[in-house]
């Protein structure tokens, strides 16, 4: 099931020794880069002209009408209806907790004011095609209206087997507060939202997960809108296990990140030989009656791998260089290891917190960071949703205590009128 790597031996010296898949080439940039551009220039007709070319479906508009909304949500099952309602309640009362409250600082004469105040727009992009994802809608629009964001849009890419956007994408676009739902997906949904087309206005921030188009895409128009979360793109998920490991729960929770096709990186990290035998033989057991079989084993066979390291020292050393979007520690004493991993963007500690939980209902956003972006990133909060601002407010007896050292510096660096702004009214008081 997976590809054997032997890095006993090496200690903590492992990160040369790792694998890693190349996401992107010359051919997805060069894509990319034209479809941002036809969106820039011809608008709507590029989204439609692309709808029907990579999805299939023909569209008269991209604007899913309100009214599909709410029927999506009256023909929901009791079951799914409460599923919603238990991820939509979790994913608000803990990004409630992200919230921060004004702050004043004081000093004789000097008053500084710092708060945080929302975007005005926001872009949740939801993949589409392979699978349908309400939890996406949740984890994007939840966070951001809890940040105070007024207007928040969901792109969607629609399918053929539909003729547009899956009732449950609908349904949870509802209930977790979108303002609209528009039917694309891909770069050219990113285009839109970044720069604007005659039905979809700009965005001041972009969230979501995606396929490698997608990711490039979002890289492409960072800097002219805001880009949440870094690096949202294929799923990750390393499982270091120890003998106390149940085989068929980390068997299938590597199973589980591949399960969303290919792109996807899944490994298995232990010190105990016969604990990634046992792993192994329950995947393939599992495997074999797998609905999504042949999507996993594409994905694990490109980049899925069992490492074989010398102690907890040389797993974590494992896990910090390849920064996994999920890490699941089925080990015993899982809290103290991950106290100490540095790089990952979820965290799951023992035999009963597969990552799934936290796909849906645990709490925070699963809009998390992949390919390595986790070194400097963090999972999706209402921060991405914020601007700080402060307010500086200072009266003559501060300007008295701060003005002589303003002028200092700003001597030392040549800029004389910085000096003279402060001088001019020191002499004046």
């Amino acid at each position: 099931m997976l590809n054997r790597l032997d890095l006993r031996g090496h200690g903590t010296n492992v990160s040369a020794l790792l694998p890693r898949p190349t996401l992107t080439g010359d051919e997805p940039v060069a894509i990319v880069r034209e479809i941002l551009a036809d969106v820039r220039a011809r608008g709507d007709a590029v989204l439609l002209e692309l709808t029907a070319k990579f999805d299939g479906v023909q569209l008269d508009s991209v604007r899913v009408p309100d009214a599909d909304l709410d029927a999506a949500v009256a023909a929901l099952s009791p079951e799914l209806r409460a599923a919603m309602d238990v991820s939509i309640a979790n994913v608000r009362t803990f990004h409630e907790h992200q919230l921060r409250s004004p702050e004043i600082i004081e000093r004789p004469g000097v008053k500084i004011e710092a708060y945080q105040r929302p975007v005005d727009r926001v872009g949740a992009y939801v993949p589409g095609g392979r699978a349908e994802y309400p939890s996406t809608v949740i984890m994007t629009v939840v966070p951001a209206r809890v940040a105070g964001v007024d207007d928040v849009i969901v792109c969607v890419p629609p399918s053929a087997e539909h003729g547009g956007i899956a009732p449950s994408v609908l349904a949870a676009a509802r209930l977790a507060g979108a303002s609209e739902v528009y039917a694309v997906g891909g770069a050219q949904a990113i285009g839109a939202m970044a720069y604007g087309t005659e039905s979809i206005a700009a965005v001041d921030v972009i969230a979501g997960p995606g396929n490698v188009f997608v990711a490039l895409a979002k890289q492409m128009v960072s800097g002219d809108v805001g880009v949440a979360a870094a690096f949202a793109g294929p799923s990750e998920v390393v499982v270091v296990a120890d003998e106390t490991a149940v085989p068929a729960f980390a068997a299938i929770d590597v199973m589980v990140q591949a399960e969303h096709g290919p792109d996807g990186l899944a490994w298995l990290v232990t010190w105990d030989e016969a604990v990634a035998d046992a792993i192994c033989a329950a995947g393939d057991e599992l495997m074999a009656v797998a609905p999504r079989a042949q999507d996993i084993r594409s994905t694990l066979d490109a980049s899925g791998y069992v490492a074989l390291v010398d102690d907890r020292d040389a797993a974590i050393a494992v896990v910090d260089a390849i920064a996994p979007e999920h890490l699941e520690l089925q080990i015993s004493d899982p809290e103290t290891l991950a106290r100490r991993v540095r790089n990952a963007g979820a965290i799951f500690c023992g035999n009963y917190a597969p990552a799934s939980v936290g796909d849906y209902v645990a709490g925070p956003s699963h809009v998390l960071p992949t390919y390595g972006s986790a070194r400097f990133a963090s999972a999706l909060t209402v921060s991405d949703f914020q601007k700080d601002h402060h307010i500086v407010s200072i009266d003559a007896e501060g300007l008295a205590e701060l003005g002589p050292h303003t002028q200092a510096l700003a001597t030392q660096e040549g800029l004389a009128a910085h000096a003279d702004s402060v001088r001019l009214r020191l002499e004046s008081s």
